[in-house]
């Protein structure tokens, strides 16, 4: 024998009369806190909130799990633009280029004279540039010393003397 269910109440229906002030919870005094709450807005969402993923992904993107940022404020990203010197034989003409924001490297051969002017240059790259009749002219640029370095400087300039 089966007994078919006709009509659920509505949860809000249900909720009125007798026992009403639980809302669901149980006993009243479960819900005076926020221990079964779970807490508000974004919190749970840490290392294990699985739970909240899909909301926060949602909300927030996919930058926040995770780690983002910088690592270490020792260690800087070497951002000088490279090229190689077979490159150079490619994409120019031969005379005066000026790559002041590169740095000049080795790979590939280099048969045309070429006066380059770069940032920096590796050896094998000065090497092969002047064997071929060129020369590589490289930019000094002052670098904006902290005032710490420049301190210590000082300070070492006095110890000399």
């Amino acid at each position: 024998m089966t007994f078919k269910k006709t009509k659920k109440r509505k949860k809000s229906s249900r909720y009125h009369g007798r026992n009403m002030g639980t809302c669901g919870k149980g006993a009243r005094k479960k819900a005076k806190g926020s221990g079964h709450r779970g807490g508000f807005g974004m919190a749970g969402t840490g290392k294990r909130g699985d739970q909240k993923k899909t909301l926060v992904l949602k909300l927030y993107g996919h930058n926040y799990f995770g780690k983002q940022g910088i690592t270490s404020k020792g260690t800087k990203r070497d951002k000088r633009d490279r090229i190689n010197v077979g490159e150079i034989q490619e994409k120019y003409k031969p005379g005066e280029i000026n790559l002041s924001s590169y740095k000049i490297l080795g790979d590939g051969e280099i048969k045309n004279k070429f006066i380059i002017t770069a940032q920096s240059a590796s050896e094998s790259a000065i090497k092969k540039v002047e064997a071929a009749g060129g020369k590589i002219i490289i930019e000094v640029r002052k670098i904006m010393e902290t005032p710490l370095v420049e301190y210590n400087r000082k300070k070492e300039k006095g110890k000399k003397e």
